[in-house]
């Protein structure tokens, strides 16, 4: 009996030992971090991986995930500046730094920063007009996550962004909206249809002055081909009378070489004509036989 009890005993001492040495083991897994209070008092944190603590009295306080997380701000109703009251939901990243100052710092760091994004929120639309809400969401979200971040700071936490889903505006002012984009658009069609027509005016006058001044240019180039080619020929005439000049100045039959010339060539072209009833007779004969005598005595000096 003796030997039964001590038996038991030992094992039950045994199985004591190792629920005590289970207990004294902590694994934290990879992105987690655990906080440890020692007889109630914060101790340490502990990050992933083996840990040992003392049973009884340590004790894990809370555990917390690093990982980025997700807080819904629920649709909402906002009055913006120009006194349009339209709803607006939207999401925040966060992000754990610290997790004692996650621990102790505040009850719920979740909800407290709900409720921070929704009065920040309702404040940064209040200070713009549905216009500049609508179109500067991306200036918007940075004002919140700028106003978020230096409170969730002191908690231990990081807000890393935060991104406006919806942002409904009741049925009329859609509408209004709706025409006044409709107006906006034809007005820009009929400033730019305006534009083009002026640029094709523009450029037909750009056109027309160009080719004026195409033609002036030819027509300039023209005259002066025109004047150049007369000056020539004027100058021409000119040497050829010099030439005549000093030939008849140099031989004294020369001027009758050029009239008897001249009578032969008309003659000769009269002789041409088709018609067979006429017959061409010299106004004086003696005067042609004279004229070829002249060709012959001044063709007969010249080869001499």
């Amino acid at each position: 009996m003796q030997y039964e009890a001590a038996s038991v005993i030992s094992f039950a001492i045994i199985i004591a030992v190792g629920i005590i040495i289970a207990k004294g083991i902590v694994i934290v897994p990879q992105t987690h971090a655990f906080v440890v209070e020692r007889l109630g008092k914060f101790n340490r944190t502990l990050e992933g991986g083996f840990h040992i603590v003392i049973p009884i009295m340590d004790a894990i306080r809370s555990k917390l995930t690093k990982q980025e997380q997700i807080i819904n701000i629920p649709q909402q109703n906002v009055i913006t500046k120009d006194n349009v009251n339209i709803s607006v939901d939207g999401i925040v990243f966060i992000q754990v730094e610290d997790a004692k100052k996650a621990t102790y710092g505040i009850v719920d760091f979740k909800s407290a920063l709900a409720n921070l994004s929704t009065t920040t929120l309702r404040a940064e639309i209040g200070q713009l007009a549905l216009d500049e809400t609508l179109s500067s969401r991306d200036t918007l979200n940075r004002k919140i996550l700028q106003a978020i971040d230096e409170a969730s700071s002191k908690w231990g936490v990081k807000t890393m962004r935060v991104e406006l889903r919806d942002i409904s505006v009741p049925i009329e002012i859609e509408e209004a909206m709706n025409l006044q984009m409709k107006a906006e658009r034809e007005k820009r069609a009929i400033e730019l249809k305006a534009q083009a027509d002026k640029e094709a005016v523009i450029q037909e006058a750009e056109g027309q002055k160009e080719k004026a001044f195409l033609q002036a240019d030819a027509i300039e180039r023209m005259a002066d081909a025109k004047k150049y080619e007369q000056e020539k020929l004027a100058e021409g005439q000119q040497n050829a009378m010099l030439m005549i000049n000093t030939a008849m100045a140099n031989n004294v039959k020369a001027a009758e070489f050029m009239l008897a010339k001249d009578r032969v060539k008309a003659f000769s072209e009269l002789a041409k004509s088709p018609s067979k009833d006429k017959i061409l007779v010299p106004y004086e004969t003696t005067e042609l036989i004279g004229s070829l005598s002249v060709l012959k005595d001044f063709i007969s000096s010249k080869k001499a």
